[in-house]
C-alpha cells in the first residue's frame, strides 16, 4: 500500500507552534516512528504553505497512490479549490486534524473539504495520522 500524508499551512511548525494545541513533537520525529510501525507500507510526506502547491500534489498523487491523508490546515475552512480537486481524484482522501476543531473557534467547525473526503479524524494529536492509516487499510 502506498500512502501520502499532505500537510498544509503552518504545519511545518509542529513541535513549535502552539504546543498546547498541537503538541511538542515535530513531523520529522513522528514520521520515522509511523513508517517503522507500518514497515510494509510506503508512506510519503509533503508539506506546503501554498494552496496551489497542495492542489498540484493532490493531482500528482490522486491517481496513483492507494490513499491520501490530508491535513489542509486553515485551508480546510476556506478552500473550494481543494474541495473541487479532491472530488476529481480516484484515490480516497481522509481529512485529518491534530486538534479537535469542533472544540475550538466557531470558524474552524466548518470544513469545506469534508464533503469530498472519505472521512475525518480529529482531536487525537499526531496519532490522528496513524488512525487515518488504519482507516485507509480497512477500505
Amino acid at each position: 500500500m502506498k500512502v501520502i500524508i499532505i500537510n498544509g499551512p503552518n504545519l511545518n511548525l509542529l513541535g513549535v507552534r502552539e504546543p498546547g494545541i498541537y503538541g511538542r513533537e515535530s513531523m520529522e520525529t513522528f514520521l520515522p516512528r509511523l513508517r517503522k510501525r507500518y514497515a510494509g507500507m510506503e508512506i510519503d510526506y509533503y508539506q506546503s504553505n501554498v494552496e496551489g502547491e497542495l492542489i498540484d500534489k493532490l493531482q500528482e498523487t490522486g491517481f496513483s497512490y492507494d490513499g491520501i491523508i490530508l491535513n489542509a490546515g486553515a485551508y480546510t475552512h476556506t478552500s473550494i479549490a481543494l474541495l473541487d480537486c479532491i472530488r476529481s481524484l480516484r484515490t480516497p482522501v481522509i481529512e485529518v486534524h491534530i486538534s479537535n476543531v469542533d472544540g475550538r473557534e466557531e470558524f474552524r467547525r466548518n470544513s469545506m473539504i469534508a464533503p469530498a473526503c472519505k472521512g475525518t479524524i480529529q482531536g487525537f494529536g499526531l496519532d490522528s495520522y496513524r488512525l487515518a492509516i488504519e482507516a485507509l487499510s480497512a477500505l
